[in-house]
């Protein structure tokens, strides 16, 4: 096992993976307690749909790198997302499926009359840590450690929003203001991430370190601590996994969190019997 790991560890494009993999998986599991818990869990799954099609456009245009482009436009695509879902008219559910399915559908069409399915879309749907250049690393770091410095700052906030958003109101907390805080910084997240786990596969990182950790943990600090460590566990050994059986990096991490997402409902069981 050392051996392996020592080799792996050999490749710069592994070493660049590992570093960005933790980082995003870390920052993805703190938003998904909030997201979940909110009741936005499909939200992740709605914005890489809307990466996807910017992705695949800037491709199109012959952009090299089209996370700078896609960054800022799927970051305001998450805010209109929230404001549609507010409106009485169209519920957030509706709201997430309205956008993602137009989205996907213009860079599929895009893809379809431009390029056609060549290797970059291919990792854009189903990720590759090959696809990461030096300047992803770079700016995958960068918005990371962003997100993950604004999370800190904000934890109360997002707390009292996350739990009690009425409470919230009435003492004065501006609570579209710290909802859009957490739809932007999913945004980010979404994005960085979806060159290593693509497109059908970034939503999953969010979602099941937060379900995991609520099966057996109650208390919101303990699960946002317990989903970090699970988001970071699982990626790590998803990677060694992959790299090991020659299997597809992201889905090996969504098998690590599936893994314990039911080990988890299985302790749980036993406590609560």
């Amino acid at each position: 096992m050392i051996q392996i790991i020592a080799e792996m560890m050999s490749h710069t494009f592994i070493q660049r993976a590992i570093l960005v993999g933790t980082l995003v998986s870390l920052c993805a599991a703190l938003l998904g307690v909030s997201l979940v818990l909110k009741r936005y869990s499909m939200i992740g799954d709605g914005l890489s749909h809307v990466g996807f099609g910017i992705l695949t456009i800037s491709t199109a245009l012959g952009i090299s790198s089209p996370l700078y482009i896609s960054i800022p436009c799927v970051t305001i695509c998450a805010i209109i997302l929230l404001k549609i879902g507010s409106n009485s008219k169209i519920k957030s559910d509706s709201a997430i499926a309205l956008i993602s399915s137009s989205a996907l559908a213009i860079g599929v069409a895009v893809t379809s009359v431009t390029t056609g399915m060549n290797t970059d879309v291919c990792n854009f749907m189903f990720g590759s840590i090959l696809a990461m250049n030096k300047s992803d690393v770079y700016l995958s770091i960068a918005v990371s450690i962003i997100v993950a410095i604004l999370f800190i700052i904000y934890y109360r906030k997002l707390f009292a929003i996350t739990f009690d958003e009425e409470f919230a109101k009435a003492s004065g907390l501006k609570v579209k203001r710290y909802t859009n805080i957490i739809a932007v910084l999913t945004a980010l997240i979404i994005v960085v991430g979806m060159r290593m786990m693509g497109v059908m596969l970034i939503s999953s990182i969010i979602i099941f370190p937060a379900l995991t950790s609520m099966r057996v943990l109650k208390s919101y600090k303990k699960v946002i601590i317990s989903s970090g460590i699970i988001s970071v566990v699982s990626f790590l050994i998803g990677i060694y996994l992959s790299y090991l059986y020659n299997i597809s990096t992201g889905a090996m991490i969504v098998i690590v969190n599936l893994v314990l997402f039911i080990l988890f409902s299985i302790i749980d069981e036993i406590i609560n019997k």
